[in-house]
């Protein structure tokens, strides 16, 4: 358990930290809570859940993140992949639906990193990935036209098509002084930076726009229109639940635990290129686990590391997970002395900042490249990206995964079956000097897995019963499944009955095992299993010797 979890803050208190770090780290998470403020207010606002919810999360979450976390600047806290996914599950679940959910998803990614998965997460193709991130910021600009241009729409459809189909009959109850705020929310956050990189562009477009909207009485929709005041205390929430409907949460909790797991884990990437550090994928996930355990107690919704925040603290010399507990920290200080002016914000305001989110979100000059890609990217690409946006997330992933494992495993058996058909149609067989013409060579140029053995086996049968002596290369045999050891035997078997003698060479030990484990050496005898050509060239030689 040691081994595997090692959190990150005191592996760094025990090398020691300078005053100069902490002062730089603890600057750092103030900037860092400045810039959250506005995000979790708005995830969660169009996760469907009150805004405390999700300041809640990133006060929780984010400094149990920082504190259990194997990343040394990761800044946790809800995130726009997740809006799709919760406001699904409020929908048909509740509140305690959610919640449970959101329990289950964080024991999910403790076992994950109990089970060390935390490399095999980071394996999941570029083009899934991409995907179904592309679709959620489609799905999150959906969600936020009704309050960018102020229609007045008593509930929204959650399906994509009747989403839009509202939206454009409802274009007649459009806000002006709404849209107007729309447009300089999403021009002040993209502009600020050119003159100051100091305030965030979220954060200065609700400093200016919600005082303006308050003493101007502009007649717009705010958080208090819909939610009320924002409380500024915690509250214990125990949620409750049948035993006999657990099983309706899983499917939604995996959905939560597969894409926070992956989110995490490419934030940390891409924060260790920018400090030239190493994480540890393992305890990132369990603490992500136990982040999504805890804060749902206190009301809070599903949180991993957000690649946007992390890359800030960077950027403002974050680095030690100081920065992240200070974030923590200062949006807790902000919610609970300042939570009275934050329900004025124009709801319009927060829809402009989400349409900008969604279009950093949207990825969409990596969509065009993998587009311009092979035939295999392209389809899980535009598979992922459809099922993400017209049916839902959870579906998505799943489909996306399978897909790409079967398509992986038609591409190893493409690349099989053009090196047996090299082999066996055009007889190129190699030359190995002072061999007789006896003495046949095969050699086998890839896994022995399901997708291929069967070819194998019959270029194998075919090429043997040519000769008396057989040497079978596996040098290129990294493993091989049940399947390859049960065709690979009946040929072996076929070969014994007509007396011919087969060799192999350049056997790995864990391939080895599988051949003694399962009996295959009853056909070829742990005397012709060689590790080397050499040997099994001579063990050739011997046997034809042996048989004049």
């Amino acid at each position: 358990m040691k081994s595997i979890f090692k959190p990150k803050f005191f592996s760094i208190l025990k090398s020691g930290i300078t005053k100069k770090q902490v002062s730089s780290d603890v600057l750092s998470g103030i900037v860092v809570g400045i810039v959250a403020l506005p995000l979790a207010i708005a995830f969660a606002v169009a996760s469907g859940v009150s805004p405390e919810k999700g300041l809640i999360t990133a006060i929780v979450a984010g400094f149990i993140i920082s504190l259990l976390g194997g990343s040394r600047v990761q800044i946790g806290g809800p995130t726009g992949a997740f809006i799709v996914i919760v406001y699904g599950i409020v929908a048909e679940y509740g509140i305690d639906g959610l919640i449970i959910s959101t329990m289950l998803a964080g024991v999910f990614l403790i076992i994950f990193g109990l089970l060390k998965l935390g490399s095999l997460l980071k394996y999941f193709p570029h083009s899934l990935i991409v995907g179904f991130t592309s679709g959620i910021a489609l799905v999150i600009f959906s969600t936020q036209i009704k309050d960018a241009l102020g229609l007045s729409i008593e509930s929204v459809p959650s399906e994509f098509h009747a989403k839009w189909m509202m939206y454009f009959t409802s274009l007649h109850t459009t806000n002006l002084t709404a849209l107007a705020i729309t447009v300089v929310t999403i021009l002040i956050t993209v502009f600020s930076k050119h003159l100051t990189s100091k305030i965030p562009g979220s954060f200065l477009s609700i400093i200016i726009i919600t005082p303006l909207v308050y003493f101007l009485k502009l007649d717009v929709p705010t958080i208090e229109t819909f939610f009320g005041a924002i409380p500024n205390s915690f509250s214990i929430t125990i949620p409750s639940f049948e035993l006999g409907d657990l099983q309706n949460y899983i499917a939604p909790a995996i959905t939560i635990a597969l894409l926070g797991g992956i989110e995490s884990l490419l934030s940390a990437v891409v924060s260790d290129g920018m400090i030239s550090g190493k994480h540890r994928s393992n305890t990132e996930l369990i603490a992500q686990g136990v982040a999504n355990i805890v804060t749902p107690f206190f009301g809070g919704i599903p949180a991993t590391g957000a690649i946007a925040r992390t890359a800030t603290n960077v950027k403002n010399g974050g680095r030690t997970p100081i920065a992240g507990l200070v974030h923590a920290i200062t949006l807790l200080l902000i919610m609970l002395f300042l939570g009275n002016w934050a329900k004025l914000i124009p709801m319009s305001c927060l829809a402009g900042i989400l349409i900008v989110v969604a279009y950093n979100m949207s990825e969409w000059r990596s969509f065009v490249s993998i587009l311009k890609g092979s035939y295999f990217d392209i389809l899980i690409l535009l598979t992922t990206f459809f099922i993400t946006v017209f049916f839902d997330l959870t579906l998505a992933i799943q489909i996306g995964v399978l897909l790409s494992a079967v398509l992986f495993m038609k591409r190893m058996a493409d690349i099989s079956d053009k090196r047996i058909e090299n082999v066996v149609d055009n007889d190129l067989l190699e030359n190995y000097g002072d061999l007789p013409d006896s003495v046949k060579i095969y050699e086998i140029s890839g896994p022995l897995f399901f997708a291929s053995a069967r070819r194998y086996s019959e270029a194998i049968e075919e090429i043997g019963l040519k000769c008396s002596v057989l040497i079978i290369r596996m040098r290129h045999v990294a493993f091989i499944d049940q399947t390859g050891v049960h065709n690979l035997k009946d040929t072996l078997r076929i070969l014994n009955d007509k007396h011919i003698h087969v060799i192999l060479s350049g056997v790995n030990e864990e391939v080895k095992e599988k051949i003694k484990k399962y009996a295959l050496t009853d056909y070829i005898g742990e005397e012709c299993i060689f590790d080397n050509f050499r040997d099994a060239s001579q063990k050739a030689l011997d046997t034809v010797a042996a048989k004049a």
